[in-house]
């Protein structure tokens, strides 16, 4: 259990959320493990839940309190709020911000701030850790030239001269990605980013970790009352989450890019757990995706001090945490977004 921002999280997967007077119980196996006042909450999110009471469901009507229900693995499933109130406010603001290409590059650009300062650190995390086994002078280079980059997009009003910037700041970051692979270099090689469908076994990795990133993501987006299709730097396409890929760039990263590199360094994943077909793609296969998933689901366990919030959180609620940011930011109680910030 955990409260952030006036949001409570309950994290367990087996608990039964109940009313007594003006506050939320929390039981498990008939255990109160914990009690929270209803007052200056703005919502409860309960993973894997056992359910809630209705006498519960109609004080968060009443009270205006959004009541979020998400799979243990962090899918959305459902959000139950009463009356439309500050969500259709949020919502048409956030598509009048969208409609104009200048508002959305104001947003946008802090997205791709947070994506380039997370890949230096990484960067300099590597130089740091692997001095004798990376050439250092290169990812020295590297990192100071995504510096120069994030100072010039910090003036950026256009959004297509900010993509231009992302594509070099990738470009450089991309250049030295393949030697932070440390292990099994004859079967694991980055020689650039390739998809639909991948070619290699990185590409494979990092196809279905993005895939993963950006579901949990539109899981957090919409437990938050925004529209994950609606983005600001992707701009609208029918079937297409775009605010979903839009706020998981500053985490592809420092959270996809580094598990895959992890996985691989620590020897979780090997050559057989691939497959390559007559055209070429390459494929986990399904005892891959198993081990893959479980992996994951024990990343975001992991615990890790907020940038901006200063306080510990699990990796798995970040999108969540800056879902609710953004939220905030539209709504006008911030005065910019705060992109997730990583060293």
């Amino acid at each position: 259990m955990r409260k952030l921002l006036n949001s409570l999280f309950i994290t367990s997967p087996d608990v039964y959320l109940t009313l007594n007077g003006e506050n939320i119980v929390v039981k498990q196996e008939d255990e109160r493990i914990g009690r929270v006042p209803l007052h200056n909450l703005e919502a409860i999110y309960t993973f894997g839940y056992s359910g809630a009471s209705p006498a519960l469901m109609g004080a968060c009507a009443e009270k205006n309190i959004a009541l979020v229900f998400l799979t243990k693995n962090g899918r959305f499933i459902a959000r139950v709020i009463g009356e439309s109130r500050g969500n259709v406010v949020l919502r048409k603001e956030q598509y009048r911000v969208s409609d104009s290409e200048e508002a959305s590059a104001a947003i946008a650009k802090h997205f791709i701030i947070g994506k380039i300062f997370n890949n230096k650190w990484i960067l300099e995390r590597a130089t740091r850790d692997y001095p004798l086994r990376i050439d250092t002078d290169l990812f020295k280079e590297v990192s100071k030239n995504l510096s120069d980059i994030v100072a010039q997009i910090r003036k950026v009003t256009d959004l297509e001269l900010l993509r231009g910037y992302e594509g070099q700041a990738a470009i450089l970051y991309n250049k030295v990605f393949d030697q932070m692979i440390l292990q099994q270099k004859d079967d694991f090689f980055f020689k650039g980013r390739n998809r639909r469908p991948p070619m290699d076994n990185v590409n494979a990795m990092l196809s279905f970790a993005y895939t993963l990133l950006a579901s949990d993501v539109a899981a957090a987006l919409e437990a938050i009352g925004l529209d994950a299709y609606v983005g600001f730097l992707h701009r609208d396409r029918p079937g297409r989450a775009s605010l979903s890929l839009d706020l998981m760039e500053e985490l592809r990263g420092v959270y996809a890019d580094r598990f895959v590199i992890s996985l691989i360094n620590k020897k979780v994943v090997n050559k057989d757990d691939f497959l390559k077909k007559e055209n070429g793609a390459v494929i986990m296969t399904d005892e891959a995706r198993k081990k893959f998933l479980k992996a994951w689901q024990e990343r975001k366990q992991d615990k890790i001090k907020h940038p901006f919030l200063g306080e510990r959180i699990s990796w798995g609620l970040v999108p969540h945490a800056q879902a609710m940011l953004l939220a905030r930011y539209l709504r006008g109680d911030l005065d910019g977004y705060p992109p997730f910030l990583w060293k």
